[in-house]
């Protein structure tokens, strides 16, 4: 990989690349929220959530180590261009990665995809949802399984929900950083101040996004794109910051756009409250947002409108 410019001063400086990988909603952007300390991606219980790879950067100066987490699409069939796109994203997202944390949800069968069971990097198991397990000589199964598939180099049962376990994942990734020695690993790659690379005006379309995943019913989440068409800074006379965004959400079908609209617009009125409230919190300022609905239909396997949501797998 290639550095940016910005590489720290410090001469032991390093950086680790983590993918994070498994099946959709095994809870790969939770784990990343909960590693980095803040919310860089957005979470739902909708498979598919994730549509691009995210990265998420945790920079501990006093180590001299940089940690960016690759949130990578769910693996998944393929049954769209999006779809298609989402797949590409995580093989390349991995292709030059140190470490891959591979996520697995210990209620589904396991599986391991064949680009992950190839890849030459170290991988450590992370066995998530452990919560949900009463008897717990079923992980020592599943476990088993796990193994006689891939020769994992650690395995560690977690919980994103009661972080059961969460603590003994960095003192393991410092160990990997620690060994080290390559030149495209010395210094920072990113600003260590930054928590995520993500454009802000993708971020805050995600997190509209968010909404309407946790708000629509089961048929509607995959056919959903956001786009933020302006976002402007004013103030008021008193001299307070004011943010005025203006969102547009499209959807497949006609009948889709009507039920975010919902009754009397009180569907597409409660996603906006949702999403202003965590926008304020994140602008630290009031904030206008006006959504409007916009029907694209069959977009997601239209390569101009994938490439124009910033939904192309480059």
């Amino acid at each position: 990989m290639e550095s940016i410019e910005n590489k720290s001063i410090m001469s032991n400086a390093k950086t680790l690349f983590i993918a994070v990988c498994g099946r959709t909603n095994a809870g790969k952007s939770s784990l990343v929220n909960l590693l980095v300390g803040e919310k860089i991606a957005i979470v739902s219980d909708k498979p598919q959530t994730t549509r691009t790879r995210i990265n998420g950067i945790l920079t501990n100066k006093e180590e001299g180590i940089q940690y960016v987490f690759v949130d990578t699409p769910g693996f998944h069939k393929e049954k769209s261009g999006l779809s298609q796109h989402m797949h590409k994203s995580i093989r390349s997202s991995v292709s030059g990665v140190d470490v891959i944390l591979f996520l697995a949800d210990c209620k589904r069968k396991p599986f391991i995809d064949k680009s992950i069971l190839e890849h030459p990097s170290k991988k450590i198991l992370i066995l998530n949802k452990i919560d949900l397990v009463k008897d717990k000589t079923e992980l020592l199964i599943l476990l088993d399984e796990y193994n006689k598939m891939c020769d994992f180099a650690e395995i560690i049962p977690i919980s994103t929900v009661d972080k059961t376990n969460i603590e003994k994942i960095m003192p393991l990734l410092k160990t990997y950083a620690d060994n080290l020695n390559s030149p495209e690993s010395e210094g920072f790659y990113y600003d260590s101040e930054l928590p995520t690379d993500q454009p802000e005006k993708i971020w805050l379309s995600e997190l509209i996004r968010e909404k309407l995943l946790q708000q629509l019913r089961e048929e509607l989440p995959h056919g959903i794109a956001v786009q933020i068409e302006s976002m402007e800074f004013t103030k008021t006379n008193r001299g307070k910051k004011i943010v005025d965004l203006s969102a547009v959400i499209m959807c497949e079908k006609s009948s889709h756009k009507g039920m975010i609209i919902g009754r009397q617009g009180s569907m597409l009125k409660k996603i906006g409250e949702l999403a202003r409230l965590e926008c304020e919190d994140y602008f630290e300022s009031k904030v206008n947002l006006k959504l409007w609905v916009k029907v694209a239909e069959d977009w997601r396997n239209r390569e101009s409108l994938i490439h124009e949501f910033g939904l192309k797998s480059e």
